[in-house]
């Protein structure tokens, strides 16, 4: 790959492990053929937590990097991450404040926050707050474009061995907060991919989580992968 920029911001990890890497349900059809549509390189930032970076995995399998393999004959460039293993909505708001990527544009941006709001009780006040922050300041990375934002929703980590078993509390709350993001997301009028669904196959299949017992596997990833191509490849179009 190409085009890879990282850089490392160290702030210490509010939930499970700690990695960072900062550079700066319809059932989705796998038989779908990517085409190449421009020479142009397309250019990629993520933001997130955890579940952005891959905590667990290697940084090709996490789902930025697996979808940049997936979408390789647009020309999708590498992807500039900023995201860190626990960080909430305040956190990825400061460490993008703090990048200097601030006044860079991209072609493409993902925005997948919200699990740490949740693990660690904060308000879902604040968390709307936050989440529509970070929504218009992913349109202005992307040029202003609201289709070219893609908005995944949050995992239910209440199906993984490190729940035990509190699913039937974790669940519901990880649906709250993926109502409060889709609900803005659908206002900002940015793309909407759900993947919670998709998350929920770890209940009976382990093979979709990471040696951790939290975090998805690269798996999980490409399941994901599978469910976001199609909707970044039709705003590419």
């Amino acid at each position: 790959m190409k085009g890879l920029i990282l850089t490392i911001i160290g702030i210490s990890s509010l939930l499970a492990c700690s990695k960072s890497v900062i550079s700066l349900p319809d059932a989705p059809d796998t038989n779908v053929q990517i085409m190449p549509v421009s020479n142009t390189p397309i250019t990629y930032l993520a933001l997130g937590d955890s579940y952005t970076i891959g905590e667990a995995v290697s940084q090709k399998d996490s789902f930025p990097f697996q979808l940049v393999d997936k979408l390789i004959n647009y020309g999708v460039q590498n992807p500039t991450v900023i995201a860190q293993t626990g960080w909430t909505a305040d956190n990825l708001i400061a460490a993008i404040n703090s990048s200097g990527i601030n006044g860079q544009t991209y072609d493409i941006v993902t925005l997948l926050i919200g699990v740490n709001d949740q693990y660690q009780g904060l308000s879902q006040t604040n968390y709307r707050t936050k989440f529509v922050q970070l929504v218009n300041m992913a349109i202005t990375f992307a040029k202003g474009n609201k289709k070219r934002v893609f908005v995944v929703s949050i995992p239910d980590w209440g199906v993984t061995p490190y729940a035990s078993s509190r699913e039937a509390t974790i669940g519901p709350e990880i649906d709250q907060f993926n109502a409060i993001n889709k609900a803005e997301s659908d206002k900002a009028g940015v793309n909407y991919i759900n993947i919670t669904l998709i998350s929920k196959q770890a209940a009976t299949d382990n093979t979709l989580i990471a040696a951790d017992g939290l975090h998805p596997s690269p798996a999980m990833y490409a399941q994901w992968v599978l469910a976001i191509a199609p909707v970044v490849t039709s705003q590419l179009k």
